[in-house]
């Protein structure tokens, strides 16, 4: 992994990377952008100062791995994967083309950097599980994340693999809540309440861990204190803002799955002063 990232520097990623995704998603016409901004501080700290990865072998077997379960944001995972070197940032233009190496939800045998195929809500924290059994199994001392969003936590299958990584106390793992309190329905709260959050993980025996999801101070003290906590698997839950960056998106569950139009996205772009930003 490359020398570790300054806050300053974590910032200014952060709103770097919110205009690649936007540009991506416009140029696309399709794909979610509410999402894929709320978890921009998340995988930019996880990617450039937590996790142990190499964008020049993408198939290190030390490398720690990551699973997206909630899929449909992997526009903010291919904008951070092209940022650390996986593949040119000009395929970002390609998003959901035929043949193109980033597809609506990721597809490991497709792109660079990639530990799972996903799309189904609920499954990734079952992979991230199996994963993490291995590496105990192996005593490689990998660690894996699995990132999931709060509206998923209404699939029952994430609760018998908090059940399944609380009983083997897979310390290696740690889960991360994307807490934006929004769905494509509305609020997470009126759809399928997930309340009391913190209180459920404990009860499945797992070390709760609170942050502010758009702090990558925060972020980044949370990360740190699962890396070391022993005995249980951890989980971040950080509180976010759907739409984030963005004025008209922010808390506005019809941006769930509603991609900008040219002229939306140049008030966005201006809005981050990310004016320039152009895909080939």
């Amino acid at each position: 992994m490359a020398e570790k990232l300054t806050y300053d520097e974590l910032k200014e990623k952060s709103r770097l990377l919110r205009g690649d995704i936007l540009a991506m998603l416009c140029k696309a016409g399709s794909g979610h952008p509410g999402g894929s901004l709320s978890s921009v501080e998340i995988l930019t700290v996880l990617y450039n100062n937590i996790m142990r990865h190499d964008p020049k072998n993408p198939k290190w077997e030390e490398r720690d791995r990551f699973v997206l379960s909630k899929g449909h944001i992997c526009p903010a995972l291919y904008a951070v994967l092209a940022d650390c070197g996986y593949f040119d940032r000009k395929e970002l233009g390609t998003l959901r083309q035929f043949g193109s190496i980033l597809q609506g939800h990721p597809y490991m045998m497709k792109t660079p950097g990639l530990d799972v195929s996903g799309g189904s809500l609920g499954q990734g924290l079952s992979v991230a599980v199996g994963m993490a059994l291995a590496a105990k199994a192996d005593k490689s001392g990998i660690r894996v994340f699995s990132l999931m969003g709060d509206g998923e936590l209404q699939e029952g299958q994430i609760w018998e693999a908090v059940m399944a990584a609380g009983h083997y106390k897979l310390d290696n793992l740690c889960g991360i809540v994307d807490y934006n309190n929004l769905q494509i329905d509305g609020k997470v709260s009126d759809v399928m309440d997930i309340s009391p959050l913190a209180e459920k993980w404990s009860a499945f025996n797992w070390n709760v861990i609170k942050c502010d999801g758009h702090c990558v101070e925060s972020v980044e003290e949370a990360f740190n204190e699962a890396l070391v906590y022993e005995g249980k698997p951890s989980v971040i839950i950080a509180d976010t803002v759907k739409g984030k960056g963005v004025s008209f998106m922010e808390n506005n569950a019809s941006w769930h799955g509603v991609c900008p139009n040219c002229e939306q996205l140049a008030i966005a772009l201006e809005e981050l002063d990310c004016k320039g930003v152009e895909l080939c």
